[in-house]
């Protein structure tokens, strides 16, 4: 696999977007649907989350594909994964209008493939060359494309992730959703409750202004969920971002569940039944490493993305090699059984299903789980290139992975120094299983940063 990172004009790596009338309008989406229908003839989906100008974005993708001569099938306010597995099923690509985690104020455009995964960045590249140059394979008035709605389509999602688990494996269980006003308050809740789940909500009103919350999870947005929970004596809570391609969790105590210990906690379970590779970023913890090496399988790391971990396990099995889970330590966790991106219902719904067998609580489980201790830190520089260079002389001799900036691997402790791809800023991430052995790999690295980059500014995170 190329691990090299192609220059996108407006495209990240989970599609485009911006601010509602400034970076983001109508004029711009309806170009990038001509652009798609360039590309993709046939059947397209398009999708929105429940941001105030979805359905104007929806209109004018969907009028750009028509345009090109494509069918467009629009299926409403839903989850990102419930379109992917649409797709996967059904169409010849489509479009999600979503800002995923952003704030309210943004919107944008994720172009999906028809194998239901997020389009790559060479076939994004085409697109943005046909986007720019206007080079629009636009049909004559008597093959323009037609539209038609199709709002309960939603319903085979929900349907196949319940066909995952035994009936009634929630029996017995209280579970609290909290989909922060998303397009998930259509679905987590159902398949939680079809599943036998007693099910609280809480920012269960699909509402594009977000009023209970922000779209991205956090430990301080959540503190209502976390205070239901433990009301109700529920044995979890679930909150989803703003397009419900991730999932976080509180536990039955009300404690935040730090993301890289749910793709542990979910990755044993799946692990232990399935055995083949964990594929996942260079950014996630080791955690992931110890509990893929208990159950006899191990880690693959991708460049930071969903859709280079998507990507790769649909390389790996193509190449007859057996590949159990993947994801990333962001809450936004891959089954291969089931589709290939990352999908906050099913894995909701596998955290239920998981508690049912093991028989102990969620805190139980955590706390039976080892301990890492992480640093994070963002550095501003426009000196991101000298600093990678000068990493790549000063650790030479140790064991290094460049496929996505640089991350130096040491027995018990890693460091990752990563350049964004869309502001002068490096991000550095240090883990270790000794506190003391990662404090001082950090001052390591950061004197080479400011040696390298003399200009820097630096902000702790963690």
């Amino acid at each position: 696999m190329s691990t090299e990172r192609v220059q996108k004009q407006i495209f990240g790596t989970n599609g485009v977007r911006g601010v509602i009338g400034k970076d983001m309008t109508p004029d711009l989406v309806m170009r990038i649907g001509k652009a798609l229908g360039t590309m993709r003839k046939g059947r397209i989906a398009v999708g929105r989350d429940t941001r105030t100008s979805g359905e104007a974005l929806a209109a004018a993708v969907s009028a750009g594909l028509m345009a090109t001569g494509c069918e467009v099938v629009d299926c409403g306010v839903l989850p990102t994964p419930a379109l992917q597995y649409l797709i996967m099923e059904h169409f010849d690509g489509g479009a999600m209008i979503t800002a995923s985690h952003n704030p309210p104020e943004y919107n944008g455009v994720k172009v999906i493939e028809p194998d239901g995964t997020e389009m790559g960045d060479e076939e994004t590249l085409k697109l943005e060359e046909i986007l720019f140059s206007g080079a629009f394979d636009e049909v004559s008035w008597e093959e323009v494309g037609s539209k038609k709605d199709a709002p309960d389509l939603k319903e085979e999602y929900i349907d196949a992730i319940v066909s995952h688990f035994p009936p009634g494996i929630g029996a017995g269980m209280t579970v609290v959703v909290d989909p922060g006003s998303g397009p998930a308050a259509d679905t987590t809740p159902a398949i939680l409750s079809r599943l036998g789940c007693t099910v609280h909500t809480i920012n269960a009103q699909k509402d594009g202004r977000f009023p209970g919350r922000l779209p991205e999870p956090s430990p301080e947005g959540l503190a209502p969920l976390a205070e239901l929970v433990v009301e109700t004596g529920a044995a979890f809570g679930v909150a989803h971002d703003g397009d419900a391609d991730r999932a976080v969790f509180v536990d039955n105590q009300g404690r935040y569940v730090e993301e890289n210990r749910e793709f542990a906690l979910v990755g044993s379970y799946v692990c232990r039944k399935t055995k083949g590779r964990v594929v996942t970023p260079v950014s996630t913890s080791l955690i992931a490493e110890k509990i893929a090496a208990m159950h006899g399988c191990t880690v693959e790391y991708t460049p930071v993305g969903s859709i280079y971990v998507a990507r790769r396990m649909r390389e790996l099995l193509g190449e007859g090699k057996e590949v159990a889970f993947g994801g990333e330590g962001n809450g936004g966790l891959i089954y291969p059984d089931h589709q290939f991106c990352r999908d906050g219902g099913m894995t909701a719904a596998m955290m239920a299903g998981l508690l049912q067998t093991e028989g102990k609580s969620l805190s139980a489980l955590l706390d039976a789980l080892p301990t890492y201790h992480i640093i994070k830190e963002k550095v501003k520089t426009q000196e991101a290139d000298t600093v990678i260079a000068a990493l790549k002389e000063r650790y030479a001799g140790e064991k290094i992975d460049c496929r996505d900036g640089i991350r130096i691997n040491r027995p018990g402790s890693w460091a990752l120094v990563r350049p964004s791809g869309t502001e002068p800023m490096m991000r550095v991430v240090v883990e270790a299983e000794i506190r003391e052995n990662g404090e001082g790999f950090f001052r390591e690295i950061m004197t080479v940063i400011r040696a390298a980059a003399p200009d820097l500014t630096h902000t702790r995170i963690i």
